[in-house]
């Protein structure tokens, strides 16, 4: 049998109805013809009430018993959908992390999957399962604990059974009904990709598109896994939801695939810092060991031996760039006037494959941001994107006027 990996998120399996609503739409699959692996959250708010029990409990918890409590959300979930489609007559059964066994580093709270031997689901499928209900999020160390992977920890593990077991595609359920051309929420004229290269994507999440975790679609990358984004609150067909696949399953399209915002950015400047090699590594080492997110840099032209360094990062991370900055100041590692951190920025890209074939994309998300009198503080490019920095104020403007200029409401 042909193997189909589905996921489910927290929205999708958030009470008994609709954990019923996605069993259906498993048991149509199973009668098309394939085994199935579905992959499934915790219910809708239930993560984040055990996280909260742990924390209320133990402040400074231990990691490992922060991801034995944390995961049981998904097993309960499991094992409601297994008894789900069982009582509709399909041979189904659920699959705790360590049962399979989902073998991942010992990295409590964000660890990373290592391996997902085949032997025992294959065995389960031969002897006559036709759905396998694995618990997402989850697996198990080499000392033999609970383990969870973090934040979008499920789409990564949908990704990776689909990898391991070389499944003809994995179907992501979520609450949208697909990847837009931009929030729907900013503008109306957001318009529903069919097609969309996995880069595209993979740019798209990194760039706050929220639709897919990064990891997942980095893994989908790597393993040439292709994705389906649908909707688990409609009825869905083969056209359905967006497609992110290999660059080359996509004949032609817009030049400008999407465009993605980050509202939580922060601008951060070090004044008159002393300029001389290994200046950025006295910087952004600290930084990085900090635990600070650095994403866009700007260095200045040096002048009289001093220079100004610009990176931007998020938000809730700004205390702790100072803290880690100050301190290299004091332990004479680098040598600056002042920080000037501006906390009223946002992030917003253009992303698409036809940059890499087409000249003027710059010229054109400038003069149309221009036109909107919106005043550019930091650029960076990449070979499919192009990110600024601008004021926060003016974010949803950018938004739309990028939209309009590269005509995202029109098909490729």
């Amino acid at each position: 049998m042909p193997i189909l990996v589905m996921k489910f998120g927290g929205t999708s399996v958030a009470d008994l109805e609709r954990i019923g609503n996605a069993a259906q739409k498993i048991a149509r699959e199973v009668e098309r013809g394939y085994d199935v692996i579905v992959i499934v959250s915790a219910m809708s708010g239930k993560t984040n009430e055990l996280v909260n029990w742990v924390e209320t409990t133990s402040p400074l918890f231990d990691a490992r018993e922060y991801d034995a409590v944390v995961s049981s959300g998904e097993n309960v979930t499991a094992g409601l959908m297994a008894l789900t489609l069982q009582e509709m007559n399909v041979p189904a059964r659920s699959w705790q992390g360590w049962q399979v066994p989902l073998q991942t580093s010992s990295a409590h709270a964000a660890a990373r999957i290592e391996a997902i031997p085949r032997d025992n689901l294959d065995q389960k499928f031969a002897e006559g399962m036709r759905v396998a209900v694995i618990a997402g999020f989850q697996g198990i160390s080499a000392e033999g604990r609970i383990t969870t992977l973090g934040r979008g920890g499920s789409d990564t593990t949908a990704v990776a059974f689909a990898a391991a077991f070389e499944a003809e595609r994995c179907d992501i359920y979520t609450d949208v009904d697909g990847v837009y051309t931009t929030d729907p929420r900013i503008t109306e004229k957001a318009r529903k990709l069919d097609r969309i290269a996995l880069e595209e994507m993979l740019e798209l999440a990194s760039l706050g598109a929220k639709v897919l975790q990064t990891r997942s679609v980095e893994l989908a990358m790597r393993h040439k896994v292709k994705l389906r984004v649908l909707s688990s609150f409609e009825d869905n067909d083969e056209t359905s939801g967006t497609l992110v696949c290999d660059e080359e399953d996509i004949m032609e399209s817009n030049v400008v695939s999407g465009v993605a915002y980050s509202r939580d950015e922060a601008k951060m400047t070090l004044v008159s810092v002393a300029d001389r090699p290994g200046i950025a590594a006295a910087i952004f080492g600290p930084l990085a060991e900090a635990g600070v997110n650095v994403d866009m840099i700007v260095q200045n032209i040096s002048e009289e031996g001093r220079t100004d360094m610009t990176f931007s990062c998020p938000t809730n991370q700004v205390a702790r760039a100072q803290d880690a900055i100050e301190k290299a100041k004091e332990s004479g590692e680098i040598n600056f006037h002042g920080v000037v951190a501006d906390t009223e920025v946002a992030k917003v890209s253009v992303v698409g494959i036809g940059m890499r074939s087409h000249a003027g994309v710059a010229a054109q998300m400038f003069q149309a941001l221009r036109d909107e009198n919106i005043n550019i503080k930091v650029i960076t490019t990449s070979e499919i994107k192009i990110s600024v920095l601008i004021d926060r104020k003016y974010m949803e403007l950018a938004v739309q006027a990028l939209h309009d200029a590269f005509e995202l409401e029109k098909a490729g």
